[in-house]
């Protein structure tokens, strides 16, 4: 066999980290791929981002690289998922167009386009953050969302029942809302908008009717204009609070309502024009009127499912990433894994503190090997304050990502439970504020 046919293939993975290495690693063909990092989650989440900024320190590396770039690919929120497309147009690698990927970030956008085609939305309409006492647009009412056109993981968005927690709400909005708004304005510079979009900008307040019933979400991909969903799972939030607890593979709901879900999602993703990619979109369901409702459409796969696809399917779900940039059939097994049900936990805090007794790489890598089936991804560093953490929502505190495999919810829920014990992490000058909510 000559040195041709046994090269690797390089793959550039923006904000490529350890946690996501190694699922990677485990797809289908990851000996013939050599995964490389394209800038740190750092350069690319914290602070205001420069797309341009980051574009150009991206093709300096692409550029100095002596090899070939065979896909350039990402599994994160603007700015990642906007600099795929970008990158990979100017080196000549497959992936679906900006206008596609926007289209599904911006919001307000993506609800203009969803309401053409499907009625299963709520209603919505843009805050006037400029106005003196900015009003719920006209015909959405209490209670309802108030959230960026653009956020990362739920960030600056807000639950409000009355008009004095909208007005507290815009105001926070209103000083946050230009960290990722103002770089998103450099992104739409670039299309050729429709006219309903014409002078909206990427810094925009969106408000929509809050949802009922159970959040559910929809993975999928577009291959050759024929849109697949290879997966649904169920999102499970602490008690009275719209925080995640977990997110549950595959969904428990009736296969009634799986197959509304397959076809609404198919009719948006066609609308939004979407091909050689994934997406990933959330929705609620509601069991007392049997009614569905889309809450927001991602133009990538979640990463934070991947370990639940490799323990149910049996190959975690980058493999329809890697495969569609690389041109390849990006289907994944089914039910091929060695667990009925997977879930991937969220242990929370909901006050301030400082982390003390972190564990180490070590000590988590002895608890994954003393519990079968369970991986942990700790978030705080040894010392740090919780508020200092990025990317958290408006109500709590990230604490670990704690992945489980079982053959039921009775099984998952005690390796969850023995891995926060065994975890043992503490805090100190706990500051009760509005995340204290006293949930468990």
């Amino acid at each position: 066999m000559n040195q041709l046919t046994t090269q690797r293939k390089n793959i550039f993975v923006l904000g490529l980290e350890e946690a996501n290495l190694r699922t990677l690693q485990a797809v289908p063909d990851a000996h013939t791929y050599e995964f490389r990092p394209l800038l740190s989650i750092e350069e690319l989440q914290v602070g205001e981002v420069s797309v341009a900024d980051l574009f150009e320190k991206a093709k300096g590396v692409l550029d100095a690289f002596d090899g070939s770039i065979d896909a350039i690919v990402g599994y994160w929120d603007f700015p990642v998922s906007t600099l795929v497309p970008m990158l990979s147009e100017h080196y000549g690698t497959r992936s679906t167009g900006l206008k596609s990927v926007v289209t599904c970030e911006h919001k307000y956008w993506s609800r203009l386009e969803q309401q053409k085609v499907i009625a299963e939305h709520p209603r919505f309409g843009r805050v006037d953050m400029e106005a003196d006492e900015p009003r719920p647009p006209e015909g959405v009412s209490f209670p309802m969302w108030l959230k960026p056109a653009l956020s990362y993981s739920s960030e600056l968005a807000f639950g409000v029942g009355d008009e004095q927690e909208f007005r507290e709400a815009v105001e926070e909005i209103r000083k946050g809302v230009a960290r990722v708004g103002r770089p998103f304005e450099y992104i739409l510079d670039r299309l050729d908008l429709p006219e309903e979009m014409a002078g909206v900008g990427g810094q925009v307040c969106l408000a929509e009717e809050a949802l009922s019933g159970v959040q559910v979400a929809v993975e999928g991909y577009v291959h050759n204009g024929e849109v697949t969903v290879y997966g649904v799972l169920d999102s499970i939030n602490y008690p009275d609070s719209s925080s995640f607890l977990r997110h549950q593979y595959p969904s428990a709901l009736p296969e009634p309502v799986v197959r509304r879900l397959h076809d609404v999602s198919a009719r948006v993703m066609r609308q939004i024009g979407m091909e050689a990619a994934t997406f990933s979109i959330e929705y609620f369901y509601d069991p007392q009127t049997d009614a569905i409702s889309l809450l927001e459409i991602n133009p990538r796969h979640s990463q934070s499912h991947a370990e639940l696809f490799a323990y149910v399917d049996g190959v975690p779900n980058h493999h329809c990433m890697i495969s569609l940039a690389l041109g390849k059939d990006p289907s994944l097994p089914h039910r091929a894994g060695p667990y009925a049900m997977a879930a991937k936990w969220y242990h929370r805090w909901f006050a301030d503190g400082v982390a003390h007794n972190v564990p180490s790489r070590a000590d988590i890598e002895r608890i994954e090997r003393e519990i079968p089936g369970v991986r942990v991804d700790v978030v705080p560093g040894e010392g740090q304050r919780l508020s200092d953490t990025p990317q958290q929502d408006s109500y709590s505190y990230e604490l670990a990502h704690i992945f489980t495999g079982g053959d039921s919810e009775k099984e998952m829920r005690a390796k969850y439970d023995r891995c926060v014990a065994a975890l043992g992490l503490a805090f100190d000058e706990t500051t009760p504020g509005g995340r204290d909510q006293k949930n468990s």
